[in-house]
């Protein structure tokens, strides 16, 4: 397994556990609410869910409404499949939640990770945002050397390229300093905003908003037949 394809897994997982869906509403809530990938298909999701399906960790289940089902078969259209978390799915995103291993510390998995920390345990949240700075500053200082040596032969946007990237990891690393700082006093981010999901920064790979996808770029606009 690919580990965008486990973080979208993870997010899968995740999102089911707070209530069943259906794909489209998977979908927008991956790239809109959520903030955690950039733009992808119905061909990446659904793969995903059929796999999620044949390890048992989600069931699937006909759309909620009687008139769903009476209209898929006047309109041609398949009735919508609602997807369904089940206790070992809930066992297994309870068991992935708990890792804080160096994979936790990468762009786009401290992304998915964070998106989830209000479900997360305060000493498991304390271990991932500690291992992220760290990752984060050990970044910083190869950037730092890599200006020194290469200063003299850089011409001023491209040094001027590079001041920003580290701008952006210095702002992130004290971005984590005052999480860090409120999870050792006990404090936990509440209310609208508070788990805002960082970014990828396509610069130098570090946390801010991610960008958002729009609808079915088959059709420009949501796509209300996706099961």
């Amino acid at each position: 397994m690919s580990r965008r394809s486990g973080i979208l897994e993870f997010a899968v997982l995740g999102l089911l556990r707070e209530s069943p869906m259906h794909g489209y509403e998977l979908r927008k809530r991956l790239n809109t609410s959520l903030g955690v990938f950039r733009a992808f298909s119905y061909g990446t999701l659904y793969p995903c869910l059929k796999t999620l399906v044949a390890n048992g960790w989600l069931i699937e289940e006909p759309g909620n409404t009687t008139e769903d089902a009476l209209a898929a078969p006047l309109t041609g259209r398949r009735a919508k499949i609602v997807y369904r978390l089940t206790a070992d799915g809930k066992e297994h995103f309870e068991q992935l939640l708990s890792q804080t291993g160096p994979d936790a510390y990468e762009d786009e998995t401290f992304a998915a990770r964070f998106a989830f920390f209000g479900q997360t345990s305060r000493d498991v949240r304390m271990r991932v945002l500690e291992g992220r700075r760290s990752r984060l500053e050990e970044r910083l200082e190869k950037m730092r050397a890599s200006l020194v040596r290469t200063r003299e032969r850089l011409d001023d946007y491209t040094l001027e390229l590079q001041r920003h990237g580290m701008e952006s990891v210095e702002r992130e690393v004290r971005w984590l300093n005052e999480l860090i700082e409120s999870e050792r006093a006990g404090r936990d981010l509440k209310g609208p905003g508070s788990g805002a999901t960082p970014r990828q920064d396509t610069t130098t790979g570090t946390s801010g908003d991610l960008p958002r996808s729009g609808d079915d770029p088959r059709t420009g606009s949501p796509d209300d037949t996706a099961t």
